[in-house]
């Protein structure tokens, strides 16, 4: 039997560019029009995120006064509408140079929310490629509010919660806890108004 020549590169046999863009096929597996129908009514936790945001982001550091920045929130269904994801930037992408070392509070991640429905609740991981970092949550409803909870690598608690919904608008309230949930701290608050439809920044 003859051998096929390898898919993976070698130093004797460079990857080859693509000579058209990849980004439609991709994109197009990836996004869904809307919620897969098994989902009932626990589409409409994350659901009505779909859409673009700009944000408002207020970074409180433990050692120095409040980081405020300008940021962008997308959101879609994904994966034939049985997850919601998001890409989260910081600063926006129009402020962003390759060529100028990141400033504090950079982010340029993606969240990824699956429902599962014998737990009623949707299980989130958060990763941001900028610093390494990783996050696994779980979001449910709490009455007019979206609460996260979830650990940090070191184990503290942290709870990222959605509050102050309107159609239009949000807030994002990141907390900490080192006392293991009886006190919380408040790290990080996002802002969030509704973008036309598109969203480019």
């Amino acid at each position: 039997m003859t051998a096929q020549p390898s898919a993976l590169a070698t130093s004797e046999a460079p990857a080859r560019v693509a000579t058209t863009a990849p980004a439609d096929g991709f994109v197009e597996a990836l996004h869904a029009s809307g919620p897969a129908p098994e989902l009932g009514d626990g589409a409409n936790v994350y659901g009505w995120l779909v859409g673009s945001w700009e944000m408002r982001i207020v970074d409180y550091p433990p050692d120095a006064p409040p980081r405020e920045a300008a940021g962008e929130w997308h959101f879609a269904w994904v994966l034939e509408g049985r997850a919601v994801q998001d890409v989260f930037i910081v600063p926006v992408r129009s402020l962003r140079d390759g060529a100028t070392p990141p400033p504090k509070g950079n982010r340029y991640g993606s969240s990824i929310r699956v429902y599962d429905a014998a737990a009623g609740a949707w299980k989130v991981i958060w990763i941001n490629p900028v610093n390494g970092t990783e996050v696994h949550l779980v979001g449910r409803r709490v009455g007019d509010e979206i609460v996260q909870e979830g650990r940090y690598a070191d184990g503290s608690p942290i709870r990222w919660s959605f509050v102050d919904i309107t159609p239009d608008s949000f807030t994002w309230r990141g907390e900490r806890s080192t006392d293991g949930g009886a006190t919380w701290l408040l790290e990080a608050e996002f802002f969030g108004r509704r973008m036309p439809h598109g969203g480019d920044r």
